[in-house]
């Protein structure tokens, strides 16, 4: 399952609102044989260690912030919606760095999610999986949307996936070819699992407060003049923050399809702004990477994925950005030990999802 890079449009997914995410060449691997009972095993070889658990009716959770919760969540979906089955011995490997908004939770989840379908001889369609995966991951606890597990589905080589909800369609849209994106590590970690679910959930709740107390039915309705009647700085904040992002992916869309780097870049750190002022999940790290990269000749850079800690994507020209990265390692990544740059410098080309295309790239 690859992971993914959200180009623009976070914390919005979860209202309902479009995004822009594409999926990267670095996956999660579940290798997977079936059992002949309903043990699930799974082993990592990214040292998280040994998981096994009876798939029963009426799972609990495991311990806060244990990936084993991915595992469970992937039993109580497929239970829920297709009924126990046979367990698997799975073994579980990745090269997408871990808590770092690349989506490797959802990956992980979506894997073992098709291990045990597969295993019971179970197909889906990327609709029905939509149906099931948001919901089925809030199991581990953080209330997201349906960007990843779309992304990490549906994506298409060579282009970015504009991403509609309610109901769920997926558009390629083609990345000019003279363009190219970097994934930087700002090497601190936020767990959603873990620590940062509180925080994250908080955003979600008080988009939907503040929704509901201007009385109307969707952010699709929603003008930023509406943020005057709102009396919460948390609520005016994160509506402002959903309705200019909800702009920003139109216009990035438009700015994709004509080719126009300057004017993406700069709605990349526009994003970023936003996301560091009104909704507050951006830190110190994530701030000085972005400008960083902006120092470094990137034409714009933004946090993706739920923040708190994770990576920048910056947008370059493919002649720059070779250099970009070499400046990167000169400036924000010198002195740092625990730098790898393997790990934490992605040149990050649109891969393809798990499942087949959709349809034509515009």
């Amino acid at each position: 399952m690859p992971g993914r890079v959200n180009l623009i449009g976070e914390h919005i997914d979860y209202h309902g609102l479009d995004v822009l995410p594409m999926a990267l060449e670095r996956r999660v691997r579940v290798r997977f044989t079936p059992r002949q009972d309903t043990r699930i095993h799974a082993v990592s070889h990214n040292g998280y260690g040994r998981r096994a658990f009876e798939w029963t009716g009426g799972l609990d959770r495991a311990a806060e912030g244990d990936w084993e919760n991915y595992l469970r969540a992937a039993a109580v979906t497929v239970g829920a919606r297709w009924g126990l089955g046979r367990g698997i011995d799975a073994e579980v490997d990745s090269d997408l760095p871990a808590a770092a908004g690349l989506s490797s939770s959802s990956a992980l989840y979506a894997g073992f999610v098709l291990a045990l379908l597969e295993a019971n001889g179970l197909q889906a369609s990327f609709e029905e999986l939509m149906e099931v995966l948001p919901p089925g991951e809030q199991f581990v606890g953080t209330r997201g949307g349906g960007m990843d597990h779309a992304a990490v589905l549906g994506a298409v080589g060579g282009a970015a996936l504009r991403v509609s909800f309610a109901p769920v369609t997926a558009r390629a849209v083609a990345v000019p070819r003279d363009w190219a994106f970097l994934v930087a590590h700002s090497l601190t970690t936020a767990q959603k699992s873990g620590g940062a679910r509180e925080e994250y959930n908080a955003r979600r709740q008080a988009g939907h407060e503040a929704l509901k107390r201007l009385g109307l039915p969707s952010y699709k309705e929603a003008r930023e003049a509406d943020a005057g009647r709102l009396d919460s700085d948390l609520e005016r904040e994160s509506f402002l923050h959903v309705v200019t992002e909800r702009e920003r992916v139109e216009q990035a869309v438009a700015a994709m399809q004509a080719g126009e780097a300057e004017t993406f870049g700069a709605l990349l750190t526009a994003s970023h702004a936003s996301l560091r002022d009104r909704l507050k999940v951006s830190c110190a790290a994530l701030d000085g990477l972005a400008e960083a990269a902006a120092e470094a000749g990137a034409l714009g850079a933004r946090l993706t994925g739920a923040g708190f800690g994770g990576c920048v994507v910056a947008l370059c020209r493919r002649t720059e950005r070779a250099a970009v990265r070499e400046r990167l390692k000169a400036g924000f990544y010198l002195g740092k030990a625990e730098f790898d740059e393997q790990r934490h410098l992605i040149d990050a080309e649109p891969g393809a999802g798990a499942l087949a295309s959709l349809g034509a790239i515009e």
